[in-house]
């Protein structure tokens, strides 16, 4: 499964949303542990700063005489610890219970601070800040490396708490972000949208050209586009040239032949005067055949017909006919109906319809018409004998005839096929209620089928 273009996008941006967010959730946990941290340094620090003002000398011996007033110095293994070591004693808190901190054997300068990670009672690991100093008189002299801890456990338990506070707050700020997202690709894959809208006006009939609306990224391929539409116009009106040139250039001679048939015709010679006028014939329709393919390859999908016009003015001329004019002609046709084919091409493929059901029909033609769903189906039906179904698929192929026995080359059916196909429809004949029905499905302008919606 192909994933669209809008697709991908989403996708990329949602997964960056994540992958940013994530990085960011990691960063500011990162940045909120070395928060703490310092804190927790600067709790120390001023831990340490009690512990050294409650030194005193009690009975000849330094002691401690003013505790910090932390309760959890004086619960054991409270998570806050203190430790003073001198050069003949070593006095420590409650908390600390048995144990004693193992300081480094580092040199400290007189009141130089160190910090260590230490392991402390029970296997906890400990955040030291320890300081040396050098004792007053008062209380004996000497030098003393003073020391308070904190268990680093209370840290971790706080950065966690923070990132679960924080966690929910990432989510819906990535909601946010993907939503944002998602309406930036919208609105930038707009101009795509509009683009096949555009292009499938163009195919339908409803507009002639891109335009120049577009934003400069999809200009480009606009020009180009129209630039091709221009081409192709340019190749319709010489082909169409061409063909009228071929018209001319075969319909003379072909007229020269028919005065020699006329010509023998008048010096008795009978037989070689119609051989020559059903040579002639079939050139003829020959001829017209290929004009009408010419007509149907340089077809522009903006024309269109008025099938009600185009319907009177071939019953009009087929009235005029011996085999037209025995029979009653009904046009069942919506009076505005249009069709996206040329008018020529409808006309020739309507009448090559209508003039083989002059052939075979017994009293009555009926040209009718119906819409549906953006096509038009318009139908031929005469009360004659209809065919055999086996012979229903092989009349429209090239020189195949309804009718074996009688006079035609078999092309009408050929030319209405064509027509219809290279308008985007198609030519179907069926046995109806009263003889043979041949249906041309036909597409519908894109502004008159909205139009008949509304």
């Amino acid at each position: 499964m192909k994933l669209s273009l809008r697709g991908r996008l989403l996708v990329a941006g949602a997964v960056a949303v994540a992958v940013a967010l994530a990085l960011a959730g990691v960063g500011l946990a990162q940045l909120f542990g070395t928060h703490v941290e310092r804190r927790a340094m600067a709790e120390l620090s001023v831990q340490l700063d009690q512990v050294l003002a409650g030194l005193a000398l009690q009975d000849g011996a330094l002691a401690l005489a003013t505790p910090p007033a932390d309760p959890r110095f004086a619960r054991p293994y409270g998570g806050l610890y203190w430790q003073i070591g001198t050069a003949d004693a070593l006095l420590r808190s409650r908390s600390l219970w048995d144990h004693e901190l193992a300081l480094p054997p580092d040199r400290l300068a007189d009141g130089e601070v160190h910090a260590h990670r230490l392991s402390g009672p029970g296997g906890q690991e400990l955040l030291v800040l320890e300081r040396s100093v050098a004792l007053p008189r008062r209380l004996g002299g000497g030098t003393a490396r003073a020391a308070v801890a904190m268990q680093t456990a209370d840290l971790a338990v706080a950065k966690r708490a923070f990132v679960a506070d924080m966690t929910p707050y990432l989510a819906l700020l990535g909601l946010v972000l993907i939503a944002a997202q998602a309406a930036q690709v919208t609105v930038g894959l707009s101009p795509l949208r509009r683009l096949g809208a555009r292009v499938a006006a163009l195919r339908n009939g409803a507009a002639t050209r891109m335009g120049s609306d577009w934003p400069s990224e999809v200009e480009p391929l606009a020009e180009e586009i129209d630039g091709l539409l221009a081409a192709r116009e340019a190749d319709v009106e010489r082909a169409r040239a061409r063909a009228g040139d071929l018209a001319h250039g075969l319909k003379t001679p072909l007229q020269a032949l028919l005065g020699e048939a006329g010509r023998l015709r008048d010096r008795g010679n009978t037989g070689a005067a119609e051989g020559i006028e059903h040579v002639v014939g079939t050139m003829r329709a020959h001829v017209d055949r290929e004009l009408a393919r010419a007509r149907a390859a340089a077809q522009v999908r903006s024309v269109t017909a008025d099938a009600g016009k185009v319907a009177g003015r071939v019953v009009s001329v087929l009235e005029r006919t011996p085999a037209g004019g025995r029979l009653e002609w009904h046009v069942d046709v919506p009076e505005g109906l249009t069709l996206a084919i040329d008018a020529a091409d409808l006309a020739e493929a309507l009448g090559a319809l209508a003039e083989n059901a002059a052939r075979h029909a017994r009293r009555r033609v009926t040209i009718s018409a119906q819409r549906s769903d953006g096509m038009a189906t318009l139908s031929v039906e005469d009360d004659g004998p209809g065919l055999p179904p086996e012979r229903i698929a092989a009349i429209a192929a090239r020189g195949t005839r309804a009718d074996e026995a009688g006079a035609g080359t078999g092309l009408g059916l050929a030319i209405a096929t064509e027509a219809a196909q290279a308008a985007g429809g198609r030519l179907r004949l069926e046995n109806g209620a009263t003889g043979l029905a041949a249906r041309l499905d036909l597409p519908i302008p894109a502004a008159e089928a909205v139009r008949a919606k509304t």
